[in-house]
C-alpha cells in the first residue's frame, strides 16, 4: 500500500513538473533560452517544452515594431543658433539573440545615439538650412542609426524630427517675417485683381467700339444699297417711260408741247440764265432764251 502511494505522488510530480516546463510562445515574440548560462536557442511562436533545471527564459522579447518618442535635445546650429529638437524612432528586432547580448538598455542607447547624431547634424548647418532641410535631417539620422544598430540586432525603420523650436527672439522675428509675408502677398494679390479687372473693363470696352462700329458700318452699306437699288429704280423707270413713249411712236406735236413744258419748268428754276435748245414745229435753229433773276 505505501508503494503505491509513492508511485501515485511520483507520477503527481512529474506531471506538476512537465506541466510547468511547458512554454507557449505568443505571436509576434521570440524567447531567448538559456542552458546552465549560456545561449542555448529561440523560440518562435508556437509550443516549446523546457528542461527543467537545467534551462531557463533568458529574455522575451517582442519582434513588433516599437516606437520611441525621445525628449528634446538641445544642439546648436553651425551659425551659433540654440534650439530644441524633439525625434521620434521606429524600430524592430530582427535578431533577439543579438540584442540580448549585444546591448543592455537599448533604448536608451537608441536615444544617446540618436542624440549625438542629430548635434552632428545639425551644427554642420545654418539655421535657416535646419528649418527647411527636416527631410534630409531625419535621411542621414536613420542612416547612421540602422548602422549602428544592426549590431544590436535592431533595424531602424523610420526617424521623424518632430519639433525643431529656435530660441523665443529668433521666433518672434520669424512671426514678423510671416506677417510681412502675408501682407506682401495680400498686397500683390489685391493689384493683380485690379490689373486683370482693368484689363477685363478695356477688353470689353474695346469689343463694344468694335460692335458699334460693325453697327455703324452695317448701317452705312444698307443705307448706300438702299440708295443705290432707289437710283437704280428710278433709272429703270425713266428707262421704262422712254421706251414706252418711243414705243408710242408719239407725233410732233405731242414732242413740241413736252419741249415747251420743260422749257416752262426750266425757266422757273433758279438759275439765272439757262440757254435751252429745243426742237419746235418749223422752228430750224436755236432760241436762247435768257432769265434774268428778279
Amino acid at each position: 500500500m505505501g508503494a503505491l502511494i509513492l508511485i501515485v505522488l511520483l507520477i503527481v510530480v512529474v506531471l506538476v513538473i512537465a506541466l510547468t516546463n511547458l512554454c507557449v510562445v505568443p505571436q509576434g515574440n521570440a524567447w531567448v533560452v538559456e542552458r546552465l548560462g549560456k545561449y542555448s536557442a529561440t523560440w518562435q511562436a508556437g509550443l516549446h517544452i523546457k528542461t527543467p533545471i537545467i534551462e531557463r527564459i533568458a529574455r522575451k522579447i517582442s519582434l513588433k515594431e516599437q516606437v520611441a518618442d525621445f525628449e528634446p535635445q538641445s544642439v546648436i546650429t553651425k551659425d551659433n543658433v540654440t534650439m530644441n529638437v524633439d525625434s521620434v524612432v521606429y524600430f524592430q528586432v530582427i535578431d533577439p539573440k543579438a540584442l540580448t547580448y549585444g546591448v543592455e538598455r537599448p533604448i536608451a542607447a537608441i536615444e544617446n545615439l540618436c542624440a549625438t547624431t542629430l548635434r552632428n547634424i545639425i551644427g554642420s548647418m545654418t539655421l535657416d538650412e535646419t528649418l527647411t532641410s527636416r527631410e534630409k535631417i531625419n535621411a542621414e539620422t536613420i542612416q547612421v542609426l540602422d548602422e549602428a544598430t544592426n549590431k544590436w540586432g535592431i533595424d531602424i525603420t523610420r526617424v521623424e524630427v518632430q519639433n525643431i523650436t529656435p530660441p523665443k527672439s529668433i521666433q518672434e522675428a520669424m512671426e514678423k517675417q510671416m506677417k510681412a509675408e502675408r501682407e506682401k502677398r495680400a498686397v500683390i494679390l489685391t493689384a493683380e485683381g485690379e490689373k486683370q479687372s482693368a484689363i477685363t473693363r478695356a477688353e470689353g470696352e474695346k469689343e463694344s467700339a468694335i460692335l458699334r462700329a460693325d453697327a455703324v458700318r452695317e448701317e452705312r452699306i444698307r443705307t448706300a444699297q438702299g440708295e443705290a437699288e432707289a437710283i437704280k429704280a428710278v433709272a429703270e423707270a425713266q428707262a421704262a417711260a422712254i421706251e414706252l413713249v418711243n414705243n408710242a411712236n408719239p407725233s410732233k406735236e405731242y414732242l413740241s408741247i413736252r419741249s415747251m413744258e420743260a422749257a416752262e419748268k426750266m425757266a422757273n428754276g433758279q438759275s439765272t440764265k439757262i440757254i435751252v435748245p429745243s426742237s419746235l414745229q418749223n422752228v430750224t435753229s436755236l432760241a436762247e432764251i435768257i432769265k434774268e433773276s428778279k
